[in-house]
């Protein structure tokens, strides 16, 4: 079985397994989008879907430094409202 490979969350930065991150992507019209599949051109950062790093995601505005970028709050939301529904299904 082939391993999958390690990506740092960038909150708490800790290695964890690429499926076990959300994946968010500054495309190249300065777009954050979630990137579900992985493969979106850009930029690429992960976060955990966990409480702890989605509560503190917003807080360290950790976006704007992954990003080099002023990130609307409206994106931080939208990131948490989707970290919350995947820590749910699990």
């Amino acid at each position: 079985m082939k391993q999958q490979p390690l990506r740092m969350c960038v909150v708490c930065r800790t290695r964890k397994e690429k499926n076990d991150l959300l994946k968010l992507v500054k495309t190249k019209n300065n777009d954050i989008e979630i990137d579900f599949s992985g493969k979106k051109e850009g930029r690429g950062v992960y976060v955990c879907n966990s409480y702890e790093c989605m509560q503190k995601l917003k807080k360290q505005k950790s976006l704007n430094r992954a990003f080099s970028m002023n990130v609307p709050d409206e994106i931080y939301e939208n990131v948490i409202k989707t970290i919350k529904e995947r820590v749910e299904k699990i």
